[in-house]
């Protein structure tokens, strides 16, 4: 049990170590290339920062993956079709992202690339085989449809990640957040249960948390460069992955067995745990997308349209320094993922629910403490350059 924590921790490090160490570069780089757009009326920098940081992120990807490979608690998992499948599909949308930060690319064809990012993946073994559903059981999905939720997965989740990245910090520390919950329930399935089918997902999420860890000292307040599309789109993918090997590869019934060793009214929620984390971790992300959506075609405007009514941006228009509007949306990401790997996991699902009670409403009262205060909004809006309270906050595309 203690080699393969030692080896996860071995491959988290070497990934994060080599994602810091090419970050600086990558920013020199980015600079000398001139991926480094001056400041619009929308951001909530006060000085030209470069892109490309996914330059870095995809480094220290394959320095995660190239380890792993060698270790010998983890080779087998390079046996099986899902590492070569989500490299594919990573090295794709990175170079999406690597030219989009350069050249600022049409959202049509960044989202055909996705398409074909996420095609590739499918085409390689890395689909949805099953779903859960209630009164009914576990369904077995045919080509097509799994083909078809594997992409829209895909695709959705490195679009929620790349919608959220609109603050110093927050898009690497949620994704981070989620990785380490999504981490601890595959690692419990795999070790703690013997589903070796989970290997995969295991592993993924550890250099994902790897790849986060090491470009978050570079991008928390102020930054000094930002992921970029070739970062964002490049995680939110990763994330995805870790989803889809789950319920690619492990036996439906094999976690009604798991399920069984609980109260009868929790036995199936190990089944829908490998659909339900994945959403759970990117829910405030997967919202902001969708009012996103809705904002922008309910007013005529292109649902790709940059704008100001973000999630991370009412934060700041409440009173919320960036710092701690960073923060706040850790918070609540974290308390949802880990909220939903506890309930799955633990005996007694009232204590976990009154802790979540009491969580969200010390989360509440933190989200309207700026309300509560006259003085912290004016505070904050010092904080906030004239130009942008009246145009609004950052959006995924400055950074």
């Amino acid at each position: 049990m203690r080699q393969p924590v030692r080896e996860y921790l071995l491959t988290l490090c070497v990934t994060a170590a080599v994602t810091h160490l090419l970050t600086g570069p990558s920013r020199k780089f980015a600079i000398a290339a001139g991926a480094m757009p001056a400041v619009r009326a929308r951001d909530v920098h006060h000085e030209p920062t470069p892109r490309l940081g996914g330059i870095a992120m995809f480094g220290g990807l394959c320095a995660g993956l190239v380890m792993a490979s060698r270790l010998p608690h983890l080779q087998g998992v390079f046996e099986v079709k899902e590492p070569q499948a989500l490299l594919s599909g990573a090295v794709l949308i990175w170079l999406v992202g690597v030219l989009d930060d350069k050249f600022e690319i049409d959202a049509v064809i960044k989202l055909g690339g996705q398409l074909i990012a996420a095609g590739v993946m499918v085409q390689q073994g890395l689909r949805i085989m099953w779903l859960p559903v209630p009164g009914i059981g576990t369904v077995i999905l045919n080509d097509t449809v799994g083909t078809l939720l594997t992409v829209a997965l895909i695709v959705i989740t490195l679009n929620a990640v790349n919608f959220v990245d609109g603050l110093d910090g927050l898009a690497a520390g949620m994704v981070c957040i989620a990785a380490t919950a999504f981490f601890l329930y595959a690692y419990r399935l795999w070790y703690g249960h013997g589903i070796e089918a989970a290997a995969p997902a295991t592993l993924f999420s550890a250099v994902l948390m790897g790849m986060c860890l090491g470009f978050l000292p570079h991008n928390l307040h102020p930054a000094r460069i930002f992921m970029g599309d070739s970062g964002s789109m490049l995680i939110g993918l990763v994330m995805a992955g870790c989803a889809i090997t789950a319920t690619g590869r492990v036996d439906p019934d094999a976690l009604k067995l798991f399920g069984t060793e609980r109260a009868a009214v929790h036995a199936m929620v190990p089944v829908y745990i490998p659909l339900l984390l994945p959403l759970t971790v990117i829910a405030l992300p997967l919202a902001d997308l969708v009012l996103a959506f809705v904002r922008r075609t309910w007013h005529g405007r292109s649902p790709f349209a940059a704008d100001r009514g973000h999630l991370h941006h009412r934060l700041l228009g409440i009173g919320h320094s960036h710092r701690r509007s960073v923060l706040i949306m850790y918070f609540w990401s974290g308390l949802i993922a880990f909220g939903a790997v506890a309930y799955s996991v633990h005996n007694t699902s009232f204590w976990i629910v009154s802790c979540l009670a009491l969580l969200s409403a010390a989360g509440l009262v933190l989200l309207l403490l700026p309300r509560l205060s006259p003085h912290l909004p004016r505070r904050a809006a010092r904080l906030v350059p004239a130009r942008c309270r009246r145009a609004g906050g950052t959006d995924d595309s400055a950074q």
